[in-house]
């Protein structure tokens, strides 16, 4: 990314009038985490619309940044873990399978997130592809509980692997050995186009709120969940509604409504 690119990222995330970082503290990648997961929401819109997905920097930061569009894992941890990267943070990419209950575990490549190395030498799992998941990078050698506005998480040994908890529910199992991003490229295009895939199945756009809470659109059923747990539904009538809210609460600009290919399943991560 250059200095150009970096800035535009950082309006995104609204960090329009302090200065850019002058060092990769953990302090740093801990605003960032957060506003990322306020600005930039997790959404697969692009699947029922149609939209090619490519990861590439250019690619995501064309549809991050230039087109104030969100994504899913590949794509948001990918577009955040390049601009760590360009402000001087290490960045490496993990791949995770995502539980499914049951002991099942996703397909290889299934979830993407990053380990991320700040200047104090302290090491965090930086994840803002997952949907409803922690606020906070989580302490990566750390393995009793960790508070978070958006829950208690623990990181534990599976074998060689890690399992990432939520209360007591395992939400995936991540690798540590490092990987590149155009290593995923065949996870996404599974869960871009197979009928087994959630993701095929289901629309979902939804961010966390600046109170703490998180706003979810999944079809035309729009989600409010506040920071105390409490939940309001309503049901959109009308294509424009449905447009509106994608335009006022999520920053979406469409011009049509998405349709599910194949909805055969309900969202998860809302």
């Amino acid at each position: 990314m250059n200095s150009a690119q970096v800035d535009a990222y950082l309006r995104r995330l609204g960090v329009e009038d302090a200065p850019r970082p002058a060092e990769a503290t953990a302090d740093v990648l801990r605003e960032l985490h957060l506003r990322h997961l306020r600005a930039v929401p997790f959404e697969n819109l692009s699947i029922h619309l149609g939209e090619e997905i490519v990861l590439e920097e250019k690619r995501l930061l064309d549809k991050v940044v230039g087109a104030r569009r969100g994504g899913f894992c590949y794509e948001l941890n990918g577009a955040f873990g390049a601009l760590l990267d360009a402000l001087g943070f290490e960045v490496t990419p993990l791949a995770a399978r995502v539980h499914g209950g049951e002991g099942r575990l996703g397909i290889p490549y299934d979830h993407l997130a990053l380990r991320v190395r700040t200047v104090d030498g302290g090491e965090w799992l930086a994840d803002v592809g997952f949907g409803a998941h922690s606020h906070h990078p989580l302490a990566f050698g750390e393995r009793g509980e960790q508070e978070d506005p958006g829950g208690v998480f623990r990181i534990v040994e599976a074998g060689p692997d890690l399992d990432v908890l939520m209360g007591s529910v395992p939400q995936y199992r991540l690798e540590t050995r490092p990987r590149e991003l155009g290593d995923f490229v065949a996870g996404a295009w599974w869960h871009s186009t197979s009928p087994a895939s959630h993701f095929t199945q289901s629309l979902v756009c939804s961010r966390v709120t600046e109170d703490g809470g998180r706003i979810t659109l999944s079809g035309r059923t729009f989600k409010l969940t506040g920071a105390d747990g409490a939940r309001e539904e309503r049901e959109l009538g009308t294509d424009e509604e449905v447009l509106d809210v994608y335009r006022e609460r999520f920053g979406i600009g469409l011009d049509r409504v998405p349709m599910v290919r194949n909805p055969h399943r309900s969202e998860r991560n809302d």
